[in-house]
């Protein structure tokens, strides 16, 4: 019985990422979830009380994942402005995957408290990644700096998401040397 609810509840997050990916947070239903997923409606609230508490699991489940493909990606690199690059490229390689645009669609949309506080808490987690490297490279606040490094991916990601003129390289490109020189390009 545990596994058979195990499974439901996986397919019922499977489902929510491909709605959310497919149509952003409008597209999050409980009908729909029921829908895709085969359960019916009031099956779906034996296993999410609301639509924040799919979204909180999501956050839970793909968040570490992206987050630990980007450390890997960072890892792989030598220097400290290696590292910055793979931080920023990786980030926006991942746009296309349906786990991030789940995530970029749940963070636009309204949320509770709770649901807010997980990915700001998870994204906490993604900019210290950077914070080491960056103090190698000599920034007196690290830490700042990072915050601002994740601003500029952030903004990238949002070009890519939107469909920006530009290819998402000529944009990955642009992010990389936006935070490695700065305005002066």
């Amino acid at each position: 019985m545990a596994e058979h609810r195990s499974m439901q509840r996986a397919a019922l997050l499977d489902a929510a990422r491909s709605l959310l990916s497919e149509g952003g947070t409008e597209a999050l239903t409980f009908p729909a979830l029921a829908q895709r997923t085969g359960l019916a409606r009031s099956s779906v609230y034996e296993y999410f009380r609301s639509r924040a508490a799919v979204v909180e699991e999501l956050c839970e489940a793909d968040f570490p994942v992206w987050a630990a493909d980007v450390q890997a990606a960072m890892e792989r690199a030598g220097t400290p402005e290696s590292k910055v690059e793979a931080y920023v490229r990786r980030q926006l390689a991942l746009v296309g995957d349906r786990r991030h645009r789940a995530v970029v669609a749940i963070s636009a949309s309204e949320l509770d408290a709770g649901a807010r506080e997980k990915i700001r808490a998870a994204h906490g987690g993604l900019v210290t990644m950077v914070v080491e490297a960056l103090s190698a490279l000599g920034h007196a606040q690290p830490r700042m700096a990072a915050m601002l490094l994740q601003g500029i991916v952030d903004a990238a990601v949002r070009r890519v998401e939107f469909g920006a003129v530009e290819d998402p390289e000529t944009i990955a490109d642009a992010a990389v040397a936006l935070a490695l020189r700065g305005v002066r390009g």
